[in-house]
C-alpha cells in the first residue's frame, strides 16, 4: 500500500474543520454527534485518503455513541500504537495509508474477535456495495 504524506496545509484544504481536528490532530468527536451510517451493505473508508477500513457486517451497536466494529476489513488497513494521553493507557487506531487518527480499540467487543474498534464517524465515509 502506497503511503500518502501531505502537509497540514494540504489536509486543511481537503478536510472539514472537524475531520481535520480528528484525523490530523488526534481529536475526538463528541459521542452521539455523528449521524449514523446507513445499514446497507458496504464499506467504511478513511475520509482523508479513501482507504477501505471496515465492512458493514462487522459493525455493531456498542452503546458508546461512536461507530463500533469488531474487525478491520484487513489487518493491514489500520495501524495501532500506544496512546498515553489524558492520563490513560489506550491503543490508538490510525489509517495505515495516511496515518489519519480514527479512534481506539478496546478488548471488550463481541465474538469472534472480542475487540471493539471505537471509531470517529467524522473520520470515515460510507460506500454502499454496488447492486
Amino acid at each position: 500500500m502506497d503511503k500518502i504524506i501531505k502537509s497540514d496545509a494540504e489536509w486543511k484544504q481537503e478536510l472539514s474543520p472537524e475531520a481535520f481536528k480528528v484525523l490530523r490532530k488526534h481529536g475526538t468527536e463528541r459521542a452521539g454527534t455523528h449521524d449514523d451510517f446507513p445499514k446497507d451493505a458496504g464499506t467504511f473508508r478513511c475520509k482523508a485518503c479513501g482507504n477501505a477500513l471496515f465492512e458493514q457486517d462487522t459493525k455493531f451497536e456498542s452503546g458508546t455513541g461512536w461507530p463500533s466494529f469488531y474487525a478491520p476489513i484487513d489487518p493491514e488497513a489500520v495501524g495501532e500504537r500506544e496512546d498515553r494521553s489524558l492520563f490513560m493507557r489506550r491503543t490508538e487506531v490510525h489509517c495505515a495509508r495516511c496515518e489519519g487518527h480514527l479512534g481506539h480499540v478496546f478488548p471488550d467487543g463481541p465474538a469472534p474477535t472480542g475487540l471493539r474498534y471505537c471509531m470517529n464517524g467524522v473520520a470515515m465515509t460510507f460506500e454502499p456495495d454496488a447492486d
